[in-house]
């Protein structure tokens, strides 16, 4: 199943849909296990886990999708990903939306930056023409396969442009049949309580980073505010990054990494989040060879 439906369900039911950020499988699948209905493919997370580089247009397409195609392969839950510009024009575009459908995005993400693009809060951003980025959105929405592949319109315009002109472009976007708008970066409270507000009937994304442009707010109180979809794409990608570099401090001090253990994934928890219980009994049923437990 296609699994826009689910997106499509919690919309009908006026329940916000959370959706962590995944810059990796391992990460994808924990989020996956332990109940959220959905992964957003963050393209941060991905220029980070793949390059060891700053999310500035260094990804292109076909990594991407490779990216994404294992993201989808290890969770059970709704895949929402991050297409950035759908890398070049609109014909650019249609090949974006059908590569990544197939990789198993159920939710594209794209948005009007020029190329190479930078993660939404940092500074120096530019755009392009509204009226590209409508035809972009136009390609995007025949391409698709699948009338449950949704896609999300995002518009950087407010911090090049400012907020009037954000909005404008998202309604653009909403006539041009995107099914989710995403107003990027709002500066306070107030813009990010009135974008849902913006435009009648709209699905609405927030997008919460730490340390980011935009006050972090609880699902609940964004829930309140109308939005219908939230990420938080970095929360993983940054614990993980500090609990790592605490790690290798310690184990560079001491010479061990022993008083850190208890912070730790045991073996068996582990191999549990892998799934290794999963595959031993695919083995004994396909192989009939019953092996060793580790």
């Amino acid at each position: 199943m296609n699994k826009g439906k689910l997106i499509k369900e919690y919309f009908d039911r006026g329940e916000i849909l959370v959706s962590p950020g995944a810059f990796d499988a391992m990460s994808a699948r924990i989020i996956d296990k332990v109940g959220f209905p959905s992964v957003y493919v963050t393209g941060y997370g991905a220029s980070a886990n793949l390059l060891g580089k700053p999310d500035i247009g260094l990804l292109g397409m076909k990594e991407m999708v490779n990216h994404v195609g294992h993201i989808s392969d290890a969770v059970e839950g709704a895949v929402i990903a991050d297409a950035d510009t759908g890398y070049g024009n609109a014909l650019n575009v249609m090949r974006t939306v059908r590569e990544f459908e197939k990789a198993g995005a159920d939710a594209i993400q794209l948005e009007d930056q020029t190329w190479p693009k930078r993660c939404g809060h940092m500074e120096g951003k530019s755009i392009i023409p509204a009226k590209e980025m409508v035809g972009k959105i136009k390609a995007a929405v025949d391409a698709r396969r699948s009338e449950d592949t949704l896609i999300i319109a995002r518009t950087d315009a407010i911090a090049v442009e400012g907020y009037e002109e954000a909005i404008k472009r998202a309604k653009m976007c909403h006539e041009a049949g995107a099914d989710i708008l995403f107003v990027e970066a709002p500066e306070d409270s107030d813009q990010l309580s009135e974008i849902p507000k913006s435009i009648e009937d709209a699905h609405f994304m927030a997008n919460m980073i730490e340390g980011g442009k935009t006050p972090v707010k609880s699902f609940n109180e964004l829930e309140e505010m109308g939005y219908s979809l939230v990420i938080y794409p970095l929360s993983t990608l940054y614990i993980m990054t500090k609990a790592v570099k605490d790690l290798m401090e310690e184990m560079k001090l001491n010479n061990t990494p022993q008083s850190k253990v208890s912070e730790m994934a045991s073996f068996s928890e582990f191999n549990e989040i892998v799934g290794l219980n999963e595959i031993r009994k695919k083995e004994e049923k396909y192989t009939k060879i019953t092996s060793n437990k580790i």
